[in-house]
């Protein structure tokens, strides 16, 4: 599939997770979009380890399924944007002296030696200028690089799916275009995807990441640590979980206290991460956005805005996807559902929904 005014391929979206696939496809709609197509599969345990593939001929016959498997409109594109494991990535801002765009890629090969840990022909490397600092005379310069060891095995598993990987990006490039407004905002952000596996945290703000890193905090381990307490299932720790989140009484109370450790260690990270913003970059972190599914814990919002004294909300990923409202915030906000999509379920997708942005834009 093309848009043959341009020329240029049009991809779905498909963040790949250790536990999960995730596909979203969005149709471009005047300055805005539609979503045609989203879905989810569950894959076996073992296939995917911390962001590392184990058995890539399993994995594509899971990305098959995902892609049949769809809700909405069939996938008829080839061509796919996937997520990348975040904490397999090395990503630092640099500074370069003022140099040409063309330039200043052949000069990152040579800089990045100093900042990644690894030989440069190990690692497959991106760059990007994201400002210029005028009163030094110098760049600054984002690069991302990632081991070359883990990305094969990801291309060579959606090649054996029949699939074309138009691009590869990190889970935080994708969530700060699915969350931050025309992806320019001159206050940081720190963006918290509280997903299943694990909890990535990124420093946003201009129109770049400056900062990415993960935590073992997930939904998963809350729902362990119930089910280790209370010694129930984890199917019931998880009921538990849902049912009363972590409020200020009943059930709401002991879930917190059960998870006091784990909810002490999401709040030092998240400080930790907000004291760098201001160190680093002399500029204080204007708000926390929340997704991942792990976001929709009931109480959640309230006690990481009470704890670290600072704004706190859940993100809105169809804010660069669906016309704003007369109230503000995007048209997602005042609805339940878009396409049996509804917006508690959509912050599981903030990734997908990001490479699909991508997608649809290329």
């Amino acid at each position: 599939m093309f848009n043959f005014l341009t020329l240029k391929p049009i991809a779905f979206g498909l963040d790949i997770s250790d536990l999960s696939l995730k596909i979203v496809q969005l149709k471009k709609k005047g300055r805005f979009f539609d979503l045609t197509s989203f879905g989810e599969t569950r894959i076996k345990p073992g296939i995917i380890e911390r962001g590392e593939i184990k058995n890539e001929k399993m994995l594509a016959e899971e990305i098959k399924k995902a892609v049949k498997d769809i809700r909405g409109e069939k996938i008829k594109t080839k061509y796919v944007v996937i997520s990348l494991p975040e904490e397999k990535a090395f990503l630092q801002v640099i500074q370069l002296p003022f140099m040409k765009e063309g330039e200043a890629k052949k000069a990152v090969y040579f800089e990045a030696e100093n900042y990644i840990p690894l030989p440069i022909d190990k690692v497959y490397l991106d760059s990007q200028i994201i400002s210029y600092d005028t009163r030094a005379q110098k760049l600054n310069v984002l690069i991302v690089a990632l081991p070359k060891t883990t990305i094969d095995p990801y291309i060579n598993s959606l090649k054996a799916a029949g699939l074309r990987p138009l691009s590869l990006e990190i889970e935080s490039m994708s969530i700060s275009r699915a969350l931050v407004k025309e992806r320019l905002t001159y206050r940081p952000l720190l963006l918290m995807d509280l997903g299943e596996n694990r909890t990535g945290f990124s420093l946003f703000f201009d129109s770049s990441l400056r900062f990415t890193t993960t935590s073992q905090i997930s939904a998963k381990s809350f729902s362990e640590i119930i089910a280790d307490n209370l010694k129930v299932s984890f199917k019931q720790a998880e009921a538990l979980k849902i049912e009363n989140g972590i409020g200020q009484g009943g059930r709401g109370r002991k879930m917190a206290e059960i998870l006091s450790q784990e909810l002490t260690q999401l709040v030092m990270l998240a400080r930790k991460y907000v004291n760098y913003c201001e160190k680093q970059y002399n500029q204080k972190v204007d708000k926390i956005l929340l997704c991942g599914g792990g976001a929709n814990l009931k109480g959640l919002v309230s006690f990481l805005s009470q704890q670290l004294q600072m704004p706190v909300e859940l993100g809105n990923p169809w804010i660069n996807i669906l016309p704003a409202s007369p109230a503000g915030g995007s048209d997602q906000s005042k609805r339940k559902t878009i396409k049996h999509l509804s917006y508690e379920e959509s912050l599981r997708y903030t990734t997908a929904l990001g490479l699909a942005l991508r997608g649809a834009k290329t």
